[in-house]
């Protein structure tokens, strides 16, 4: 498999200028119609032309952008093996690049996989069905189908589903000299590579060299001698999101794999982190919204009303427990009717900063940052911050509430105590909940929403009532 650098790009890109001989293009209109001209016409044969000065990302926007697969197809066949590839690649999976490349006969699909990296090949197949799969790992060489194989055997969300195979890697007991000729004959293999590793004679990891260091080292000089240790490794079943705060933590542009018995396996680049970060960033804001990871932003309607549904559900039973509060205290409701004006802003204030709690807090969970060896510390802050926005909050709106039903003091503590000590317990409950369910080996995003808007509304809603009725009688 060849390594395809896949860093990089042309034009304008997110508000950052990127300088390439690739322009960017992203879906715009009218090459949008150009490309299905093309596509309609059969023009087959201006195709490579018209794609040369545009870069594969943005060719997959494109494709991806087409009326038809039947469209999508005809512009991949005319595409050159590189291109082809680098499209699919590049392309996400919820836009059927599997289902596009199982499309293809073998040998045209086999083609386009020997031109992307192993660990972009693996990607690829794991999508695709199991028998589309089979039939493309027959049509590549045996040694490949059976680097493929390996690399499919580990989990996607795991250091090992992240990693390729293809690694610079140079003997401890070979000279600088030897090793810079060693260096030259396999980046002839691979086109891209960031690090270089030092192995013994058992194939096992010692560390890495510079490459400067390399080159300015005494020709005669043990590699042995310029060792640097490894600040992360990884193995095979390191989940995805550790690789990713290694890397950024120490600021690598790639993490080694290795297996339990040291050995070197391969190597993660920061360029398959980037994605790893976005997604799991998307997935914690999808989660913590209440739908579920698995609606992508293209999903169609049926797909986002039955992610969605189960979610729903599950907060009308919790409103429905709300409400049976409420009904509990009808009769003081029917006596205090501006009560009915106050129980909303008060559960919203609390349903706020249980928010914005739950978003510190799974975010100090997701990254490993600022939690103490019992992760509690937050669950202190977080009380604080409520014991002191609550205070303020309440003084203000009970002064509104005072003025606005005559001037009677009782109404004001009412509001002061029961605003005071919802956004107290939303604090509480916004940095205990996730910080509990991670410690029980549960996602926090996924459950911890429910569970604090409840309890906050629950306690509005109970505090105001009772407090009324025991000082309003």
């Amino acid at each position: 498999m060849r390594d395809v650098p896949r860093a990089g790009g042309g034009g304008q890109t997110g508000g950052v200028a990127v300088s390439s001989e690739k322009t960017s293009v992203a879906v715009d209109p009218a090459k949008l119609e150009e490309l299905r001209a093309l596509a309609q016409e059969g023009g087959h044969i201006e195709l490579p032309g018209w794609v040369a000065g545009i870069h594969p990302s943005d060719i997959a926007d494109l494709v991806a952008s087409l009326d038809s697969e039947v469209q999508q197809l005809e512009i991949l066949e005319a595409l050159p093996d590189e291109v082809a590839s680098e499209t699919l690649a590049e392309m996400e999976e919820y836009e059927d690049r599997a289902e596009l490349l199982s499309a293809l006969d073998e040998t045209r699909g086999a083609a386009l996989l020997q031109e992307l990296a192993d660990d972009d090949a693996a990607d690829l197949l794991g999508e695709m069905e199991p028998d589309d799969r089979d039939r493309m790992l027959a049509a590549l060489p045996s040694a490949e189908a059976g680097e493929m194989r390996d690399l499919l055997r580990y989990d996607e969300e795991t250091a090992g589903g992240l990693m390729t195979t293809a690694v610079v890697a140079v003997a401890a007991e070979s000279s600088a000299y030897d090793a810079i000729a060693e260096i030259r004959r396999q980046g002839r293999e691979i086109e891209d590579f960031y690090s270089v590793f030092v192995v013994d004679n058992l194939n096992r990891l010692r560390g890495t060299v510079p490459l400067a260091d390399l080159i300015l080292a005494d020709p005669d000089a043990p590699v042995e001698s310029l060792v640097e240790p490894m600040l992360a490794v990884a193995h095979p079943d390191t989940d995805q999101e550790e690789v990713g705060r290694a890397m950024g933590r120490y600021n690598l542009v790639s993490i080694p794999v290795v297996s339990d018995e040291g050995s070197l396996l391969g190597q993660i680049t920061f360029d398959d982190v980037i994605d790893v970060i976005e997604a799991e960033t998307t997935e914690d804001i999808l989660r913590l919204a209440g739908v579920s990871d698995e609606e992508e932003l293209r999903a169609g309607w049926l797909e986002s009303v039955r992610s969605r549904l189960p979610w729903l559900t599950l907060n009308l039973v919790t409103a429905g427990l709300a409400a049976s509060v409420i009904l509990s205290f009808e009769a003081v409701i029917g006596q205090w009717t501006f009560l009915a004006f106050l129980m909303p802003v008060i559960a919203a204030l609390g349903g706020n900063t249980g928010t914005q709690a739950l978003a510190v807090t799974i975010r100090r969970i997701a990254v490993g940052d600022g939690l103490g060896p019992n992760h509690f510390e937050a669950v202190g802050k977080e009380v604080l911050v409520g014991l002191l926005n609550g205070f303020v909050l309440g003084v203000i709106f009970s002064l509104f509430a005072f003025f606005w039903e005559g001037g009677d003091p009782r109404i004001g503590l009412v509001v002061l105590v029961a605003m005071w000590s919802n956004i107290i317990v939303a604090g509480f409950a916004g940095a205990l909940v996730p910080t509990v369910l991670d410690r029980l080996g549960v996602d926090p995003a996924v459950a911890s929403s429910v569970f604090v808007h409840t309890l906050t509304d629950l306690v509005g809603f109970v505090m105001v009532l009772s407090l009324a009725s025991t000082l309003l009688a």
